[in-house]
């Protein structure tokens, strides 16, 4: 291998471990911050689903490979663009892991693609794939991730008003007037039902805990895996090598650096409770789910972020405000400043 193909050998692990510290806490945030577990099995949990789906990517999510290899850039692509892309996204999402900011992945993909394809070539980027497969499947994502959320929070916020508690009857000795007793019965709440219903709650949300990760993987190994296809498959290596690889840095990531991130999520956006923790990931996991399946490059992080606000309920004063503000200052330089620093390793690489 030449100098260059390692140096995108070298990116692509980079920027899988940078995307397992920042993306993978995503799923399993809620576990912490609903009190359900602490924050290191939480991790262990993301981290060995996310896995799954890194595994399963290349044969479930083609269509994701095929629009981050072929749909965005129309030009013929080189070994320095492929750097440059790698650089300007890992660049930023490393940045933003240490300032513990949940941010996109794929728009920082996108953004290093767009950046470093103008200088590619004139005409090189095709707009309309930027535009209808790509920022509308990211933003629109955002607004139903929260309206998914907030209904199902309303739904079951509602069915719980209307249920009593399940009561049984405890048999109390009352005394009589002649000096004996009679038994009565007094009605008291079912405690072994209420510990069931929330053991079935408890397995439920580690199973969508575990199904946002899953879902996870599908959607961001093909994307990394695409873009280091650029350079390393004309350099002898098989797309499935390059998933390996992207799928042991992603580990590592997650389990060095995830911590940072899974706080921020799991209380700065809003303090929720274990049912709203189960209907946030519920939502994420359909969500990043159906749009890796169907090549819709949905971001974990708008769509996770969008579920836990909508968690709260109609209630929005218990949403953190700076926490949202300073999210979405990340989320909207985040394309930009992949984009300049793609555009200046370009140049340099070329």
């Amino acid at each position: 291998m030449s100098v260059i193909e390692i140096t995108v050998f070298v990116l692509v692990a980079a920027l899988a471990a940078v995307n397992g510290s920042n993306d993978v806490p995503k799923g399993v945030a809620t576990l912490a911050g609903a009190g359900v577990t602490s924050y290191r099995p939480a991790i262990l949990w993301g981290t060995a689903t996310t896995l799954i789906g890194c595994v399963c990517s290349l044969a479930v999510a083609s269509k994701m490979t095929a629009l981050f290899s072929k749909g965005i850039i129309t030009g013929e692509t080189n070994e320095a663009f492929a750097v440059a892309v790698l650089a300007g996204a890992c660049f930023w999402v490393a940045l933003a892991t240490v300032l513990r900011l949940p941010v996109s992945t794929t728009h920082a993909l996108i953004g290093g693609m767009v950046g470093a394809g103008l200088l590619l070539s004139a005409g090189g980027v095709s707009w309309g794939a930027v535009g209808n497969k790509l920022v509308v499947p990211l933003l629109v994502s955002i607004v139903v991730a929260y309206a998914i959320s907030l209904v199902l929070a309303l739904a079951t916020g509602a069915a719980r008003r209307r249920t009593p508690p399940a009561q049984d009857s405890l048999a109390v000795a009352v005394p009589t007037g002649d000096g004996g007793q009679v038994a009565t019965a007094e009605p008291r709440t079912d405690v072994a039902a209420q510990e069931k219903g929330s053991r079935v709650l408890t397995a439920a949300h580690w199973f969508t805990s575990g199904a946002t990760g899953f879902a996870r993987g599908l959607n961001d190994t093909p994307k990394i895996v695409a873009v280091g296809a650029f350079a390393l498959v004309p350099a002898g290596m098989q797309p499935w090598h390059i998933m390996v690889l992207v799928t042991a840095a992603m580990a590592v990531g997650s389990l060095v650096g995830g911590m940072r991130v899974a706080k921020k999520l799991g209380e700065g956006v809003v303090k929720m409770n274990h049912r709203e923790g189960f209907l946030a990931n519920l939502t994420t996991a359909a969500l990043v789910g159906v749009g890796a399946g169907y090549g819709l490059p949905m971001s974990t992080t708008h769509v996770s972020t969008g579920a836990i606000a909508g968690s709260a309920g109609p209630n929005l004063s218990r949403i953190s405000g700076g926490t949202i503000r300073n999210f979405l200052i990340a989320w909207l330089v985040t394309p930009p400043v992949a984009g300049v620093v793609a555009a200046l390793v370009f140049t340099l690489a070329n």
